[in-house]
C-alpha cells in the first residue's frame, strides 16, 4: 500500500514540476517578445513569474539553456504550422513562400534560430546539445516527409531541402537589420537596391534556385 501512495506521489509531483517548468516557459517567451534577446534579464523574469530567482536555475541551467528550450518549442510548433499548409502538390516558389510566412508569423522562431549557432548554443552543456540536435534532426525528418510529397523529391532530396532552407532563412532576414528608412526620401537607385535586399524577395527566389538544384541532382533514395 505504502509503495503505491509514494508512486502516486513521485507522479503528482513530477506532473507539477512539468507544469511548473512549462508555465516558466510560457512566462519566458511572453518576455522575450516584449524586450527581445539582449534586454531579456532572467531576474526580472523571476519577478514577472512570481518565483526566486533560483527557482528559475532549478529548471534551466544558464540563460541560454533557458533560450534554447524555447527554440525547440517554436521549432516544433512553426514545424507543424508550415507541414499543414503543404499539399500533396506544390511549386518550388509556393513552397518557399509558405515557408517564409509561416517562420516570420511565429514571433519566436526567427529571432532564437538567427542565434543559435553564434550564441545560444556556446554557454549550454554538451549532452543539453546533444539532445537539442536529436530535437532538430527530429524536426528536419518531420517536415521532409511531407516536403518530399509537395515537392516530388525523394526523401534525400528532401531533407537537403529542409536544411538548406533553414541556413538560408537566417541569411536572407539578417538583410532586414539594418536601420529603418521607411520615412526617409531616397534616390531611386538606392531605393531599388534596398529592396532587392529586402529577405522575403531573397529568400523566395534563392530557395527557388535551391529547391531546384537539388531536383536536377540524380541523388539516390534510401
Amino acid at each position: 500500500m505504502n509503495s503505491v501512495v509514494e508512486i502516486s506521489q513521485r507522479a503528482r509531483s513530477a506532473e507539477q514540476k512539468a507544469q511548473r517548468r512549462q508555465g516558466l516557459l510560457d512566462a519566458a517567451e511572453t518576455y522575450f517578445l516584449e524586450v527581445g534577446y539582449e534586454a531579456f534579464s532572467m531576474a526580472q523574469l523571476a519577478k514577472r513569474a512570481g518565483v526566486v530567482k533560483g527557482t528559475l536555475y532549478l529548471y534551466f541551467k544558464t540563460r541560454e539553456e533557458l533560450f534554447l528550450t524555447l527554440y525547440e518549442q517554436s521549432l516544433i510548433r512553426w514545424g507543424e504550422v508550415f507541414t499543414g499548409y503543404l499539399s500533396g502538390s506544390m511549386t518550388s516558389k509556393v513552397y518557399a513562400k509558405t515557408l517564409y510566412s509561416t517562420a516570420l508569423a511565429d514571433g519566436s522562431f526567427l529571432p532564437l534560430l538567427i542565434r543559435l549557432e553564434h550564441v545560444i548554443e556556446h554557454n549550454v552543456s554538451i549532452p543539453r546539445l546533444i539532445m537539442s540536435k536529436r530535437v532538430f534532426i527530429d524536426q528536419v525528418e518531420a517536415i521532409a516527409h511531407p516536403t518530399s510529397t509537395s515537392l516530388k523529391l525523394s526523401k534525400v532530396q528532401a531533407i537537403e531541402v529542409v536544411k538548406l532552407m533553414g541556413v538560408l532563412l537566417i541569411g536572407a532576414t539578417r538583410t532586414d537589420q539594418g536601420p529603418s528608412l521607411d520615412n526617409e526620401e531616397l534616390p531611386e537607385d538606392v531605393q531599388n537596391l534596398i529592396a532587392s535586399f529586402s529577405s522575403e524577395p531573397l529568400f523566395v527566389k534563392n530557395a527557388v534556385r535551391l529547391i531546384e538544384g537539388i531536383r536536377a541532382e540524380t541523388t539516390p533514395d534510401i
